[in-house]
């Protein structure tokens, strides 16, 4: 049969099902392959906190979101075009996001009176004319998938598990996409049970050739590669580019790199990654709880290593007592936060930004720290290079706000000449620096970068007291002398505030916006596409992007004073706003949600165009 071949320029593809349907799997398999044509691509992962949420119901559905296009993108696409639906539970969670005239995928099988009564399906949709405006395929995809596996050496519920992988041959078949790359990995994934192997790679193709082959699926779809900035990419996702920032770090640095770690939703990925590079002097350590965790990272920065953490809010919280002895001590330590919905356990495997207070306030006294934010996937590499570059040039704690949007999202990545990121190597001090020649003074400072001497435990001659009681300056030696305390305070303080970082930067193509948008962290994506659909529409509107929080661009008052309005879209209940407001006495416009979603461009837009039609 002759299929019809149309081009398109962008598509966004759902799939969804119970959460032991190996939705994560197929989606993470179709980004790898689309990857490899040289699509851009943007996904988003969503899936219940429970390992194994009950089967069948709408707590329990996960979803995988692509958006792939032949032109640069910045998010994962506000609706789906196609959605793949492995039961009725993933119909019913999913159908408000599709926009009419969508693609829906339904595997029929599922579609039983017990399941339909699980989500509250009186009558099954699929016999009524409640998706009439919706292009359905119906698809038996269990029963082929089994049949199809009829003569493999498999059990009948090994032979039902592989559906997902005749799912994903399908759509690989329908938009284009290799899949000599997914055969390997399945090789790979079940090397220890060659019967598998060539159980799932049968239902693979069995999905391909049914879409070759039926009459349901008329037109093959094809995207075309986008133009991109030549060099080799991979794609990556936020974790991943966080991870392999790190080793850079080390690697550019000299240091050997020490994580401490407590498993937590969502950044135990990066223990994962990291836990692969020992041969690039990466040590990690699964620690009992979160305290432990952080108090080996800055013992290990004591000794001489970058010191790393790993955790999400719950587990800053428990770090905040040794955060403090880390100010009190001016030694480097990279605390990550992959934040996530809260408080407390909250919704551990969805989105928020809303630990900014926490991170720039959230410490007994005054004991601040440098803080910043990636802005997508790929530049939690480089956010990871600037966190250990301030961490180690200023001898203090940096705190990296990554979140579960980022952290689990995936992109392009375009790998960087290793010669050309920053040179990290540090002086340790190896000799007395006092006035006499053999005095040693741990808290003399450096004059440019307010930063005291490191010196590596058992070094000769440079033996000095520690601790987190309040020490004399220069001598290091303990102090309750009124004056000297608010002396170190204010140094520790102007420590941070005079780092220098980058200028603000400012995308105002018409120089004539009147109204600035002003985001932060993973916020990037959605406001960068609001923004350009306004342009598009003949509309003028700036956007400014934050990622250094504290200290904060040298020009941003400048630059805020500059424009009528400013809004700042955040998903939390406006935190850079009120630091806005307070620091910079300029009455920002807050824009918020915490629904443990990202924002969608087109909200943003909608917000927008209202005030821009008020300004």
């Amino acid at each position: 049969m002759t299929k019809q071949i149309r081009q398109l320029d962008r598509v966004v593809i759902r799939f969804a099902g119970d959460s032991g349907d190996g939705m994560q799997l197929t989606g993470d398999r179709f980004t790898s392959e689309t990857a490899q044509l040289g699509n851009d691509i943007s996904t988003l992962p969503n899936f219940p906190a429970e390992i194994r949420a009950p089967a069948g119901t709408l707590p329990g559905v996960s979803s995988f979101q692509v958006h792939f296009a032949d032109y640069d993108i910045l998010t994962p696409g506000d609706a789906p075009n196609v959605l793949v639906a492995m039961n009725p539970a993933a119909l019913k969670a999913n159908l408000a996001d599709l926009p009419r005239g969508a693609d829906i995928i339904v595997n029929t099988d599922e579609f039983t009176r017990r399941n339909l009564a699980k989500v509250g399906y009186q009558t099954s949709p699929l016999d009524d004319d409640s998706l009439a405006g919706y292009v359905v395929h119906p698809v038996a995809l269990t029963s082929m998938t089994i049949g199809a596996l009829a003569d493999q050496d498999v059990s009948k519920k090994d032979a039902e598990r592989a559906k997902n992988m005749f799912a994903l041959g399908l759509l690989s078949w329908m938009y284009s996409r290799p899949y000599a790359s997914t055969l390997r990995f399945l090789e790979r994934k079940f090397a220890a049970r060659p019967e598998l192997v060539a159980a799932n790679i049968a239902a693979f193709k069995a999905g391909w050739n049914f879409g070759e082959t039926t009459e349901d699926f008329a037109v093959r779809y094809e995207v075309k590669p986008a133009k991109m900035h030549p060099g080799t990419y991979r794609n990556i996702t936020g974790n991943q580019a966080l991870s392999l920032g790190l080793v850079a770090a080390g690697v550019r640095s000299g240091l050997p790199v020490f994580l401490g770690a407590y498993p937590i939703t969502p950044a135990s990925d990066i223990l994962h990654e990291l836990s692969k590079h020992k041969r690039f002097g990466v040590v990690t350590m699964q620690a009992e709880d979160e305290i432990a965790a952080v108090g080996a990272a800055l013992g290990a920065s004591y000794g001489g290593s970058l010191g790393v953490t790993t955790t999400s809010g719950p587990g800053v919280a428990l770090k905040s007592e040794t955060i403090s002895l880390a100010v009190a001590l001016e030694l480097p330590l990279v605390i990550v936060d992959v934040q996530r919905a809260g408080p407390s356990t909250g919704m551990p495997t969805k989105t928020e930004q809303a630990d900014l207070n926490m991170a720039l306030h959230g410490r007994h006294g005054e004991a601040p720290v440098a803080v910043i934010a990636p802005k997508s996937p790929s530049d939690c590499f480089h956010a990871a290079l600037e966190a250990a570059r301030i961490a180690l040039t200023y001898r203090t704690p940096v705190i990296l706000l990554s979140d579960n949007y980022v952290a689990n999202g995936s992109e392009p990545w375009l790998l960087p000449d290793v010669e050309s990121l920053p040179d990290l190597r540090v002086e340790f001090a190896t000799a007395p620096n006092g006035e006499d020649g053999t005095t040693f003074l741990p808290y003399l400072r450096d004059p440019e970068t307010l930063a005291r001497p490191w010196a590596v435990p058992g070094t000769p001659g440079l033996e000095h007291r520690i601790g987190g009681l309040e020490k004399a300056d220069k001598t290091g030696d303990i102090s309750y002398d009124p004056a000297n305390h608010d002396f170190m305070v204010r140094t520790r303080a102007a420590r941070i505030e005079t780092i220098p970082v980058p200028d603000v930067e400012v995308e105002d193509p018409d120089g004539d916006a009147r109204v600035l948008v002003l985001g932060w962290g993973s916020t990037y994506g959605p406001i960068g596409a609001a923004c350009r659909g306004l342009r598009q529409r003949g509309l003028s509107v700036a956007q400014a992007h934050l990622r250094h929080l504290a200290p904060m661009p040298a020009n941003l008052g400048e630059v805020l004073r500059s424009y009528d309005r400013v809004v700042i879209p955040e998903m939390n209940l406006g935190q850079l706003a009120h630091v806005i407001r307070a620091k910079y006495l300029v009455d920002a416009i807050g824009y918020n949600q915490v629904r443990g979603l990202p924002f969608t461009a087109a909200e943003l837009e909608t917000m927008l165009e209202e005030v821009l039609k008020n300004v």
